[in-house]
């Protein structure tokens, strides 16, 4: 039924414009399509491989997507509201003028705090302490609430720092105990030793076009601190817990993981979430040009919503969000259906490319039996 799924990861690879790639499909819960295919470069020899059923990558921003899947966890069980102060968790947040930004604002990108004001290395992205202090001290660099500004790496020491305060566990504990384990998904954010073998390379892109202008929020989040998609090949980028870009997987597990939200919060006979929560993806909180990414997006609680400028399928209540270079997860609670696929060839931009689009387009057609 989805042989044509298979058929355009086929011609991608065979096209050159993927070079290791993995693609699943998730309906009612049950996988559909799980395919993979190509080469990837060992993170740990540097040598080239078939990428094989267990190969694992960074997977950038897709990993925003169980950070967004692990807040509603805690709604659900009435740990977090959305709409209270971020203050009500970690009270340091309230300094410089914060006292009013609700967790919502988080989740939307809508806080104010798409970067750091303060100049950071690379390598202060690894410093968990660091990072969630100075935001907890920063000023916001707009009316919170008021715009989204894609909060490219902060949204996850964020979101993350508020579930460790709920919690009394790092992110990538809460996440795997809660959500990747009991599914089985092979999914990590703060990657162990064990799963090294696993891991292929990124191919970096050609650079991002930012105007190199200081002043303009584009440049002051996307610019501080400077990381490289090489930066990613590096063992302490694997052991750190950078919810918002460093989850390392694949199709399988992001599809897996996410069909909890698809199938109302019930998936592989366990209830993960109520139906009234997965409801709330929905609530928008921003539809706009977006400060930093400079394109209409709207935004629900956390995932990026259907519009008329980034339309992801025929279903309205479908979400998405993917990660720098290419990789994508649509999640469609109207048809039971997610989408995921995740590579090593990292393409221009930040919001997706053509490979990601042809495959829910083929994904689609295959469900209404074209």
């Amino acid at each position: 039924r989805f042989s044509a799924v298979r058929e355009v990861l086929a011609a991608s690879l065979e096209a050159g414009l993927d070079v290791g790639a993995s693609v699943a499909v998730t309906l009612d819960g049950e996988l559909v399509v799980d395919i993979w295919g190509g080469t990837g470069t060992s993170v740990v020899t540097g040598e080239g491989r078939p990428w094989a059923e267990d190969t694992i990558v960074n997977v950038w921003s897709t990993t925003k997507t169980m950070t967004f899947l692990s807040s509603l966890l805690l709604v659900d069980r009435g740990e977090l509201d959305l709409y209270a102060p971020v203050r009500h968790y970690w009270p340091e947040f309230a300094a410089s003028g914060k006292q009013g930004v609700e967790v919502r604002h988080l989740l939307a990108h809508t806080a104010g705090l798409s970067g750091w004001q303060e100049p950071l290395a690379p390598a202060d992205l690894y410093d968990w302490e660091k990072c969630t202090s100075l935001l907890a001290a920063q000023e916001p660099w707009w009316t919170p609430g008021t715009a989204s500004g894609y909060h490219a790496f902060t949204q996850g020491y964020l979101i993350g720092e508020v579930i460790r305060r709920v919690t009394g566990q790092t992110f990538g504990t809460f996440f795997a105990k809660e959500l990747a384990e009991p599914l089985g998904a092979d999914f990590h954010v703060g990657t162990g030793p064990e799963h090294d073998h696993r891991v292929v390379r990124v191919i970096p892109p050609p650079p991002l076009d930012v105007v190199p202008d200081p002043s303009t929020i584009p440049f002051r989040t996307l610019a501080n601190p400077g990381a490289s998609a090489q930066q990613s090949w590096e063992e302490s980028w694997r052991r750190a817990e950078i919810p918002a870009a460093g989850g390392h997987g694949n199709a399988r597990a992001v599809a897996t993981l996410q069909a909890i939200l698809a199938c109302g919060g019930e998936v592989g006979g366990r209830r993960f979430l109520s139906a009234a929560t997965c409801d709330k993806v929905f609530e928008e909180q921003a539809y706009g040009t977006d400060l930093v990414l400079q394109v209409p997006v709207r935004f629900g609680m956390g995932y990026g919503l259907q519009s008329a400028e980034l339309p992801m399928g025929p279903n309205p209540r479908t979400c998405f969000w993917g990660g720098w270079g290419g990789s994508l997860i649509t999640v469609d609670l109207d048809a039971r259906l997610t989408i995921a696929y995740m590579m090593n060839r990292m393409g221009e931009g930040t919001v997706g490319d053509e490979r990601g689009a042809a495959l829910v387009t083929a994904t689609y057609a295959a469900l209404a039996g074209l």
